[in-house]
């Protein structure tokens, strides 16, 4: 059997499948293996490509590649990895390359990475966001790994990527697990963005009255402005949805959102780096509260529900756009806080301009507003914070106000808007002197003699509070 191929892809899933057909698109010569034959041979029947060969025996697959052998998984992510590289490396060479690109931890990714190192085999971990239709014609990709080894799969993934303006968006990310930690983060802010839409739609529709046909009308024209993105696109369209029997769609879908876990990880990889991502944290809990049915079915007879306060003002879709659009600023700048911090930790050197580019096609988050990000990370690489930029500055300067009100009609309304409500306070513990921190000290101090430092002189003190 010669070694005519140029990649193998394992794994004939969705996800795999369809990159594997993406890349046989563009050129490439590519081997299929599932661990069951039958999405492989389903696979090949469904969609037979002159580029696309399938393969029954692991052996038979190692052998069609050409040198170095390039090995991409699109498997179910934890122990599977572990077993299916577990099976590779006694077929493999020094030089080989085993590429990941499952939703793993990032942490497992480092692990497997600095095990393969030691038998001569690369290890890339990366990130692919765009779902089905993304992996088909393009998603957006952040491979993270060993920089000399990138060359060698740069021309596939570069290929195969969504393009904005002709450029891939795809980029090398950095070394071992910064290909995942980059395409966990871009989760979290995916929850907090779509978490944001979701609070939009409530305060629209139980502040605001509005009917699904308004609603969708509302996405549609805030698609056309600064909001223009994938997930306000496809919001308009889901509010015009009708059932069989004529009526909306989306108001007989069960009121419980599901979470694959990546959310989850980013809050507590935050934790860990002592980083505040409050805004990601809310959009996972509001998912956790979603699942509670029973519990809040229940409740909903025992607790009072508030008569509501101020009126209704006219322009409240207005001020509603402009609170989503700087609640989604604050979030954005919460999790580009986190790279910042993990490219610190772990020595990675992340751009974070870049990396917003290659979010600007292909992936569930795309949106013209990454293109502002990238704008402002090219002024200034090494900006603290997002929200100090200019531009983002300005618009939260502008729009704060409209958020308040907004709100205030929530709180008075009780309509839940965490994600929104946590986009403030980040803003206002952000902008302010006094945070109550040193009443906390204190309190360290007076119960654990934890020390304090002053304001007026240099030093560490403790007091003794109970003379």
């Amino acid at each position: 059997m010669g070694t005519t191929n140029n990649i193998g892809m394992i794994g004939m899933g969705v996800m795999g499948s369809n990159l594997a057909l993406n890349m046989a698109d563009q050129g490439f010569r590519v081997a299929a293996y599932n661990w069951t034959p039958d999405l492989t041979e389903r696979v090949l029947k469904e969609h037979p490509h002159e580029n696309l060969k399938g393969y029954f025996s692991l052996e038979d697959f190692i052998a069609s590649l050409e040198k170095p052998r390039r090995i991409m998984m699109m498997i179910m992510a934890g122990d599977p990895v572990d077993s299916v590289i577990a099976s590779l490396v006694p077929l493999l060479e020094k030089g080989d390359i085993v590429i990941d690109g499952g939703n793993s931890f990032f942490k497992d990714t480092r692990r497997r990475s600095s095990m393969l190192a030691e038998k001569g085999i690369h290890y890339f971990g990366i990130g692919v966001s765009g779902g089905e239709e993304g992996a088909r014609r393009g998603p957006s990709l952040m491979p993270g790994g060993e920089r000399a080894a990138y060359e060698s799969i740069r021309p596939i993934f570069e290929a195969i990527a969504a393009k904005v303006e002709g450029k891939p968006c795809c980029t090398y990310i950095g070394a071992d697990g910064a290909g995942h930690y980059v395409k966990m983060v871009h989760n979290g802010i995916e929850y907090a963005d779509m978490q944001l839409i979701a609070e939009s739609y409530l305060l629209l529709k139980y502040i605001g009255g509005f009917s699904d046909d308004m609603l969708s009308k509302t996405y549609h024209a805030w698609n056309e402005g600064n909001l223009k993105s994938y997930l306000i696109e496809i919001t308009g369209k889901i509010f015009q949805a009708k059932d069989e029997d004529g009526s909306p769609l989306v108001d007989k879908i069960l009121d419980s959102a599901g979470q694959k876990g990546t959310g989850r990880w980013t809050s507590i990889a935050a934790l860990e780096q002592g980083v505040d991502v409050s805004i990601i944290t809310a959009a996972c809990n509001a998912r956790v509260m979603s699942n509670l049915l029973e519990e809040r079915k229940e409740a909903s007879k025992n607790f009072g529900h508030p008569s509501g306060g101020q009126a209704v003002p006219e322009d409240f879709a207005e001020l509603v756009r402009q609170s989503l659009y700087i609640s989604k600023i604050m979030a954005y700048a919460q999790g580009f806080s986190l790279y910042r911090s993990a490219s610190n930790l772990y020595g990675w050197s992340l751009d974070f301009g870049r990396i917003a580019s290659i979010f600007r096609a292909g992936c569930i988050i795309r949106a013209d507003f990454l293109g502002k990000i990238t704008e402002a990370y090219q002024k200034n690489p090494s900006l603290p914070n997002l929200i100090q930029d200019s531009y983002f500055r300005e618009k939260i300067n502008k729009n704060a106000d409209s958020l308040r009100k907004v709100l205030a009609l929530a709180m008075q309304g009780g309509v839940p808007v965490p994600a929104m409500a946590n986009a403030l306070s980040y803003l206002d513990a952000f902008r302010s002197e006094s945070v109550g921190a040193n009443l906390i000290q204190a309190q360290r101090d007076f119960f654990g003699a934890h020390t304090f430092q002053r304001k007026d002189k240099e030093g560490v003190f403790h007091h003794i509070w109970n003379e």
